[in-house]
């Protein structure tokens, strides 16, 4: 029996990449196995992802407490915790990207959100996570941001991967590409090796339907029968409307005339990458985020219970480039019972960098935290 999971790709050369990272599981065998069996083309993290590996357990206690004794300050630790994990993690997934010629095998790991809106803050750190950590494989995340933009372009030109993070709005993502474009058009003019440097677009999914849903909600609470009944057949349908519409850009730009002349001459498209895909919704299906979106030329980025609900009960069909006029359908209908996917999505893309900012907050507590407990066993053997 086929393992649904590992046909994305096989079937459809859509790269599912595990969005997740933990130090057991680097060290256990855990992430090689889903590489092995799962097909598992890349690795995501993300300061709420390290948080939770952190604190769950004692995976990290005897580093901390090497560090510690090193002199490490507390409120240093996060980076050489983080760099391990990433390096083992970009080492395992290698013979990824060597057999895929440097298409695929990435892992990633993201810039302060506290720099999202400085840019030559956020182009100095993405250089010495790449630097720091000195592997091909290597993706920075940088936020969308209008700060952002410009420091995707420069570590693009730089021949630094880039992962640009919390995307939501198709306006704002058709910036994003024309950042990357431009980077590409800086290495080619500059004479520079355009096949060497990779990029995704990681646009967000299941939280555009959590944001939606609850004003649809709220307009069929006052609505008349007939427009309740319309309103709930938007509901759990505007996060997989949006992707899709993102999608018809993505082959716009890519397969247009602009970038025909860099694809000759080895460039890489800027792949969008499915990111929130675990269903947060109940009533929908546990696969919803990953079903709909299956199509060539694109990533979905998958937590673990995520991958085994479609290993166990997925289905591997093109779905990304279907119902294109349905998903045009529903924005319509959106805007016409006066809900702004504009409002929505930037209201997202703002919340989404705050959250950010703050699991950053939060690892450094939880550091200072174990920290501080080993120290006190340390004191007490």
């Amino acid at each position: 029996m086929g393992n649904t999971v590992r046909e994305l790709y096989d079937a459809q050369q859509q790269s599912p990449w595990l969005d997740y990272i933990r130090r057991d599981m680097l060290l256990d065998g855990g992430l090689r196995r889903y590489i092995d069996d799962d097909g598992i083309r890349g690795v995501t993290a993300n300061p709420t992802i390290f948080e939770k590996a952190i604190s769950a357990g004692s995976d990290y206690d005897e580093q901390i407490a090497e560090l510690l004794r090193d002199g490490v300050a507390s409120s240093e630790l996060f980076e050489p915790l983080a760099v391990r994990d990433i390096t083992l993690a970009a080492d395992l997934l290698r013979p990824v990207y060597e057999a895929s010629g440097g298409g695929d095998g990435f892992v990633s790991i993201e810039v302060s959100p506290e720099k999202a809106f400085q840019t030559r803050e956020t182009i100095d750190e993405a250089k010495r996570w790449w630097a720091l950590i000195g592997r091909p494989n290597l993706m920075v995340k940088i936020p969308a941001t209008e700060e952002g933009l410009p420091a995707i372009e420069e570590c693009i030109a730089a021949g630094v991967n880039i992962n640009v993070t919390l995307i939501f709005s198709l306006e704002f993502y058709k910036r994003v590409m024309d950042a990357y474009i431009r980077g590409i058009e800086r290495r080619a003019a500059a004479g520079q090796d355009v096949s060497a440097c990779s990029s995704v677009a990681s646009f967000f999914v299941s939280r555009v339907d959590t944001s939606t849903d609850k004003l649809i909600e709220a307009k069929i609470a006052t609505a008349n029968d007939a427009e309740a009944a319309k309103l709930r057949g938007l509901l759990g349908k505007v996060a997989v409307a949006n992707a899709k519409l993102a999608y018809r850009l993505f082959t716009d730009t890519f397969g247009g005339a602009r970038f025909a002349p860099l694809r000759a001459a080895g460039a890489r498209p800027q792949r969008p990458l499915w990111a929130s895909t675990g269903t947060k919704n109940s009533a929908y299906s546990d696969t919803l985020y990953i079903s709909e979106l299956i199509g060539p030329e694109t990533v979905n980025t998958m937590p673990p219970q995520t991958i085994d609900a479609f290993r166990d009960h997925g289905v591997v069909r093109r779905t990304i480039d279907a119902g294109y006029d349905d998903a045009v359908a529903v924005m319509r209908d959106l805007s016409a019972a006066g809900i702004s996917i504009d409002a929505v999505t930037d209201q997202l893309q703002a919340e989404g960098v705050e959250a950010f900012a703050k699991s950053f907050v939060g690892i450094n507590a939880t550091i200072e935290k174990k920290a501080s407990e080993i120290k006190q066993r340390a004191s007490a053997a």
